[in-house]
């Protein structure tokens, strides 16, 4: 492991994981590993939160790694690869409440069809499940990196301000990069010590991206659990079935 990632959701995170594997640092351990493999990988996180982690288990070849899960365990990962420098991706306050509003937070506590969605799979899809409750206690929990008023607009600021306050005073100055996304290449590059490359930084997972994934996700699934559902012989109050109703 030699780049860990410290900063929270809706940092660029999926950009720097495009951006560090292009530079050289691939693989990426991303919250992509977690999503596109639940049945394997939740095991290893919910260890982690009960404070058994198996960081080579988690991250095998992995170069580096950004955005949570990993984030949220910044400290211990400093502590198990000494030599791996630290990239605290930050943005500004009200534009990140904003995305969060809308993502991250809105999957939790929004009163949105994507929140709504997530219920519903959540009622058919046991890892989906696990995936939530393992998030509500990684971010909202006792021990969650975003506990606190988060409610308020101000109160979800003052929880992000309060997270960077707290990489910068954990992680050696030497080993650590505050990194403003739209400071572009040069600054990461000095730090990681690579060359910088001709085109420019991609922008990638804008909230509608987010938004597709989680909704399209759960509709699929929720779809798929319909379709193999036993079907009736009769409608609702024993009205007859139109003709190629529920397929």
């Amino acid at each position: 492991m030699q780049v860990i990632g410290a900063g929270l959701p809706r940092t660029a995170t999926t950009t720097q994981m495009v951006i560090l594997e292009q530079l050289g640092f691939a693989p990426c351990y991303h919250m992509r590993n977690v999503l596109g493999d639940l049945e394997n990988q939740l095991p290893y996180w919910e260890a982690a939160m009960d404070g058994n982690a198996d960081w080579d288990g988690v991250f095998g070849d992995a170069k580096s790694t950004v955005d949570w899960p990993s984030g949220r365990f910044y400290a211990d990962l400093i502590e198990r690869y000494p030599d791996a420098k630290v990239i605290l991706s930050v943005r500004d306050g009200e534009s990140w409440v904003r995305s969060m509003r809308e993502t991250v937070w809105g999957i939790f506590f929004g009163d949105s069809v994507m929140r709504h969605v997530s219920d519903a799979r959540a009622v058919i899809d046991p890892l989906w499940r696990r995936y939530i409750d393992l998030m509500s206690r990684m971010n909202w929990g006792e021990n969650g990196a975003m506990k606190g008023d988060h409610q308020s607009d101000e109160g979800l600021m003052n929880i992000m301000k309060r997270w960077n306050d707290q990489v910068q005073e954990t992680v050696p100055a030497d080993r650590l990069l505050v990194w403003y996304p739209p400071d572009g290449w040069e600054p990461l590059c000095e730090f990681l010590g690579v060359d910088v490359p001709s085109e420019p930084i991609p922008r990638i997972n804008d909230t509608a991206s987010f938004k597709e994934g989680i909704t399209g996700g759960g509709l699929g699934l929720l779809n798929e659990w319909w379709d193999a559902r036993e079907r009736p012989a009769s409608g609702l109050h024993g009205a007859p079935l139109e003709q190629g109703a529920g397929t």
